[in-house]
C-alpha cells in the first residue's frame, strides 16, 4: 500500500483530496501547517480543529507542524523587503515552493511517504520516455478553479512526488463527494487571502510596518510624449533592436505631469492600485502608473485605460526563468519565436504570446497589452493547457 501525506489545511478542497486518495487505496496521513505570525487574521485555532475532526471521520493519522518561524524568515520578510524595494512580489507562489511542498517532501522522507498531495485544482501526468519518465502539470479542467499559476516554480522532483485528486473535478463536484461523506466542512466556505495569512487586507499590513515618509503624487496626461514614441507593431527584420525598445521602462519625471496631493509612503502601493490614493475631484478614477523610491514620488493617471497602465513586451533574465519540464529550456534555446500563451494573475484567462530567446534572457511578446504588470510579479507560461515555466519579472 503506498503512503501519501496530505495537506489539510481545515477547508472542503483538501478534505475531499484525502478522501479520494483513501478510497482509492493510499495509506493517507493528514498534516496541518500552523501559522501563529499575524493570529488574530488566521483563525488557525478553528481550521486545526476542522481539520482534526476531518482526520477522525477518515480514520487517518493527524499531525500539527508549527511553521511560524520559517514562514516568517522566508515569506514574510521577503515579502516586506520587496516591498520596500517597489516590487510586489506574490507570496502564494514562493509559500508553495519553499515551504508546502518542500517541508511535505522534508515530512514525508520521515514517515516514509512515496507521495504528498494537496488540494490544489491542476492535472499532473506522467510522460514516460525511453530511458526516463518526465511528469508534466496541465490546468484543471475547471478552468475558473484551475490553480496551475500558483505552481509555476515546482521541479520535476516535487511534482514527481505529488498527487492532485482534484484535478479533474470541478467545485461542484467537490461539495457532493463532501456531502455524500457527510464530511464536518461540506458547507464551509472557501478561504481568501493571502497564504496563511488569511483575509486581511496586506496593505492594512504595510501601513503598520513601513515607516510613513510623505511625499508627493503626480498625475501624468495620457497625451505625454514619452507614450507617443512607443512602436505599436515590429517587423522580424529587426525583431530584437524593436522587441528592446518595446521592453524598455517608461521613465516618469515630475517635468511630466502636475503634482496633485501627497501620500505616506511609495511602498505601500502598487502598479495599478486604485484604492488608498485618497484623491477625488477628478473625472475619473485614479490609478497607480509607478512609484520613485529614490525621490519618494507616485505617479498616478486618471482612468482604467491609461496607456501607462499597459505593456506587451517584457524582458525576463535567465537567472528569472524558471522551466518545468527541461524540453521546452532546449526548444527556446534555439532561438526561434516559439508561440505560447501565458498570464500574469492566477484568475486570468491565458493570453497569445510568443517568446523570443537572446543569450541572457528572453522576450516575451504579448498579442494584447497587458494592464498593470508589476516588478515581483510572476509571467506564468503555458503551451496548449500544459503548464511549462514561469518568468519573475524584475
Amino acid at each position: 500500500m503506498k503512503r501519501v501525506i496530505v495537506g489539510l489545511s481545515g477547508g472542503v478542497d483538501s478534505s475531499v483530496a484525502a478522501l479520494i486518495l483513501k478510497t482509492k487505496g493510499y495509506e493517507v496521513i493528514g498534516i496541518y501547517l500552523k501559522n501563529t505570525l499575524l493570529d488574530k487574521n488566521c483563525d488557525w485555532e478553528e481550521e486545526s480543529l476542522t481539520a482534526l475532526m476531518v482526520s477522525q471521520q477518515l480514520g487517518i493519522p493527524f499531525y500539527i507542524i508549527d511553521i511560524t518561524n520559517y514562514y516568517k524568515q522566508i515569506i514574510y520578510d521577503h515579502t516586506i523587503n520587496n516591498y520596500l524595494k517597489g516590487k510586489t512580489p506574490n507570496p502564494d507562489i514562493l509559500c508553495n515552493k519553499k515551504i508546502k511542498f518542500n517541508l511535505f517532501m522534508k515530512k514525508s522522507a520521515i514517515l516514509k511517504a512515496d507521495y504528498i498531495s494537496t488540494g490544489h485544482y491542476v492535472r499532473r501526468k506522467k510522460i514516460s520516455g525511453r530511458f526516463n519518465h518526465t511528469y508534466k502539470l496541465f490546468t484543471a479542467l475547471d478552468h475558473k478553479k484551475d490553480q496551475s499559476y500558483f505552481l509555476c516554480c515546482l521541479n520535476q522532483y516535487q511534482i514527481k512526488k505529488s498527487l492532485f485528486p482534484l484535478g479533474n473535478l470541478n467545485k461542484k463536484q467537490v461539495r457532493t463527494i463532501a456531502k455524500s461523506a457527510k464530511l464536518v466542512n461540506a458547507k464551509r466556505k472557501d478561504s481568501q487571502g493571502i497564504c496563511f495569512l488569511g483575509k486581511k487586507n496586506f496593505s492594512s499590513i504595510l501601513k503598520k510596518t513601513i515607516t510613513k515618509k510623505i511625499g508627493t503624487i503626480i498625475l501624468i496626461n495620457p497625451e505625454c510624449n514619452i507614450y507617443k514614441n512607443k512602436i505599436d507593431k515590429f517587423s522580424l527584420k529587426n525583431k530584437i533592436n524593436i522587441l528592446a525598445e518595446l521592453a524598455e521602462k517608461i521613465k516618469y519625471k515630475p517635468k511630466y505631469g502636475n503634482q496633485i496631493g501627497l501620500h505616506e509612503g511609495v511602498a505601500c502601493f502598487t502598479k495599478g492600485q486604485r484604492k488608498g490614493i485618497q484623491l477625488g475631484g477628478f473625472n475619473h478614477p485614479l490609478f497607480v502608473l509607478d512609484k520613485d523610491l529614490k525621490h519618494n514620488i507616485l505617479y498616478v493617471g486618471q482612468g482604467k485605460k491609461h496607456p501607462g497602465l499597459f505593456k506587451s513586451v517584457f524582458f525576463i533574465k535567465k537567472k528569472h526563468i524558471t522551466w518545468l519540464n527541461k524540453n521546452y529550456k532546449n526548444i527556446i534555446k534555439e532561438k526561434k519565436p516559439f508561440k505560447i500563451k501565458a498570464k500574469i494573475r492566477s484568475q486570468q484567462k491565458l493570453q497569445r504570446a510568443t517568446l523570443y530567446c537572446i543569450n541572457n534572457g528572453i522576450y516575451i511578446c504579448f498579442k494584447l497589452p497587458q494592464r498593470a504588470m508589476t516588478e515581483g510579479q510572476y509571467i506564468v507560461l503555458y503551451f496548449k493547457n500544459e503548464l511549462i515555466g514561469s518568468c519573475l519579472y524584475d
